[in-house]
């Protein structure tokens, strides 16, 4: 964990993530939630990281060969903004909003 029961996905051993997608993960759902309605208030988009596909309507009557995995990141992780186009404002904004939770 980062601190506070939050942290960044983990990078695997010899690479180098350009962080075109940074996400967090947090140690509850609940928390991952007061963290995206603070971001919300604070007009930073965040969203949950993407639904896993044994959860979308589309596939409810299919067989679903899964272990949690995916389920336990989409209800712990959250997308932050991120892009070239963040300008550095922007950028301590977020972090600090991050920092003040």
């Amino acid at each position: 964990m980062l601190c506070n029961g939050l942290q960044f996905l983990a990078e695997p051993d010899g690479y180098f993530s350009n962080r075109w997608l940074s996400c967090i993960l947090m140690d509850s759902f609940v928390r991952r939630e007061k963290i995206r309605v603070s971001l919300t208030k604070k007009n930073i988009e965040s969203r949950p990281l993407g639904k896993p596909m044994h959860m979308q309507p589309l596939f409810k009557n299919y067989t679903s060969y899964e272990n949690g995995i995916s389920t336990k990141i989409f209800k712990h992780g959250l997308c932050l903004p991120s892009g070239s186009s963040i300008t550095e404002k922007d950028l301590q904004r977020i972090v600090q909003t991050l920092k003040n939770f």
